[in-house]
């Protein structure tokens, strides 16, 4: 089913808005190797920006489609039976990953844009969080990441630490399948005592059940972290992870490490499985110390800036040749664009970078700090190594996934696009024309395919509704 943009700007009310949310078509379901005839898709014309090490920054080139993954790139002669594609005057990028994001929160949008970071932790943390249903985490996260998918994100790093129990746990996933989006399911819990450990045993059952088997899911674990945790309750969640071998993602912000941090370093557990949020707080050498280890970051600047956490972590990884990943953070707070955060985070170290050379040379920089391709990589490569995804997704080269997002370039706000990379960063939700996830279109023609968006917009609202008069804050939340 073909979502068009006056479906997207109608009314709950207007139509469908009373029928339940229906299943995600079949024919829109990902594909199984192996089983059945294997389609091909042959994408011409475009200007493709692959981020594939060896391959120039931008290339008119052909992408091959085989099943869910990219065969070919480069010029190919196509066989009669090839969907063929012409995308002239588009450009073809990596689809998005967004490293760390609440979908959970969907519901609240706008809410807490004039909240600060103890505002929101009291307000939403402290009051309304708790009172979520399962049904609330379903539309929440099937909202938020069909609005990622719109956005031109094709993996997310879905932070749900809203699973009040097993059931929400569940829902959250099947919110997560129902979109048709790529992402790693980090399960969390609301803010527990320092003394108590993640739930080992949900963990388990979501390995082996919801989450297990499912070729677009995988499971991440969304722990309080050292910084919100006793030295012996770090070190046995880091060492669970390890233990099971997915990724360990945590909040890091505000405050300098204390003797938990020691106790995981000591314990040898940092890795390249271990994902540190914000990271505002932490010293030059403990920086230094994790890079090393190959531990990887993900700031949420437009977020990190404006309720308060401190500085995005961009500069400091730089310093060290390493880089940020990024994410977008909180619905209810700032917007889901990430190729918004990619500006943002790019503009505010390009700030600092001048102001730096000011004040030790009297002038800003003759030269830029910081690239726009550097920009496009945090939204991109950097994404999938922070998910541990990054031997699948990420790059557009053969035997990667064939998740793919496509600019519309000939609109009046990019074109002329002289320069390709610039553009992309500079597209907005109406560029993006197409989004392709594991060789499956999920938006074509600027429109979403398999989603009954009016159902979800209007089950999306009752739910909001519903949350906020636990604040008695009906549309308008209070300061």
């Amino acid at each position: 089913m073909a979502v068009s943009a006056a479906d997207m700007n109608r009314r709950p009310g207007d139509d469908a808005s009373g029928k339940e949310l229906r299943h995600v078509r079949e024919e829109s379901r990902p594909r199984r190797r192996g089983v059945g005839h294997m389609s091909r898709t042959l994408l011409r014309g475009a200007q493709v920006i692959s981020m594939a090490p060896g391959r120039p920054d931008v290339e008119r080139v052909d992408i091959l489609v085989d099943g869910d993954s990219i065969a070919a790139v480069g010029e190919h002669p196509g066989r009669p039976d090839d969907d063929t594609v012409d995308f002239s005057g588009r450009i073809v990028l990596p689809g998005l990953i967004n490293a760390h994001l609440h979908t959970w929160q969907a519901a609240l949008r706008c809410v807490g844009a004039d909240w600060t970071l103890l505002q929101y932790l009291t307000h939403l943390h402290g009051g309304i969080a708790r009172h979520y249903s399962p049904d609330d985490l379903f539309i929440g996260t099937l909202a938020g990441a069909l609005n990622q998918i719109n956005c031109g994100t094709t993996t997310i790093g879905d932070w749900c630490h809203n699973s009040l129990s097993p059931a929400h746990a569940d829902a959250a996933v099947a919110g997560l399948l129902e979109s048709g989006i790529r992402a790693v399911f980090l399960h969390g819990t609301p803010y527990r005592a320092p003394d108590v450990a993640h739930p080992l045993p949900e963990i388990d059952r979501l390995l082996e059940g919801a989450v297990g088997g499912h070729t677009l899911l995988t499971l991440g674990m969304a722990v309080q972290g050292p910084q919100y945790s006793t030295p012996d309750v770090a070190v046995a969640d880091f060492r669970a992870a390890d233990e099971r071998g997915v990724v360990v993602s945590m909040h890091q912000s505000g405050g300098e490490p204390t003797a938990a941090w020691d106790a995981v370093r000591t314990a040898g557990l940092f890795g390249p499985r271990t994902n540190v949020v914000h990271g505002s707080g932490l010293t030059d050498d403990w920086v230094k110390t994790l890079v090393e280890a190959g531990v990887s970051f993900t700031t949420t600047p437009e977020n990190e800036l404006g309720q308060g956490h401190g500085t995005p972590i961009t500069g400091p990884l730089l310093r060290l040749g390493a880089a940020p990943s990024l994410g977008t953070d909180v619905d209810s707070v700032v917007p889901g664009q990430l190729l918004t955060a990619a500006r943002i985070a790019l503009a505010h170290q390009r700030a600092l970078d001048h102001e730096h050379h000011r004040r030790s040379g009297g002038a800003a920089s003759e030269r830029p700090s910081i690239t726009g391709k550097q920009a496009l990589s945090w939204a991109t490569v950097e994404g999938a190594r922070a998910l541990g995804l990054a031997d699948r997704i990420g790059r557009i080269e053969p035997g990667m996934q064939a998740d793919l997002v496509v600019i519309d370039a000939r609109a009046l706000n990019l074109w002329p696009a002289h320069d390709p990379i610039a553009a992309a960063l500079h597209a907005e939700i109406a560029n993006i024309e197409a989004v392709m996830i594991a060789g499956r279109w999920r938006k074509r023609e600027h429109s979403l395919l398999g989603a009954d968006v009016a159902g979800v917009r209007g089950r999306l609202l009752d739910s909001g509704e519903r949350l906020l008069r636990v604040l008695d804050m009906p549309g308008i939340p209070r300061s």
